[in-house]
């Protein structure tokens, strides 16, 4: 699919459901190697928004960038 203002929203919801994915997933591989015993820990620091009654913060690794370029293939594919 090519985008265009009609269907922008949908690749918005696409390019942020890969970022959760993408980021969660690698974590949890993080994890994962750690129980294994393999040190691996690729990740930037927090990255976020804080406005005193509000923060949010997310940890940006390699698994954000993989699951961003997922939701544009996927995008693509429709």
């Amino acid at each position: 699919m090519k985008l265009s203002s009609r269907n922008r929203s949908t690749f918005v919801s696409f390019l942020g459901l890969g970022f959760l994915i993408g980021t969660l997933g690698w974590e949890v591989l993080e994890r994962v190697a750690v129980k294994l015993g393999l040190e691996l820990s690729l990740g930037i620091g927090p990255v976020g928004l804080d406005l005193s009654v509000l923060s949010v913060f997310i940890k940006i690794n390699p698994g954000t960038f993989i699951g961003i370029l997922g939701g544009i293939f996927l995008f693509r594919m429709m």
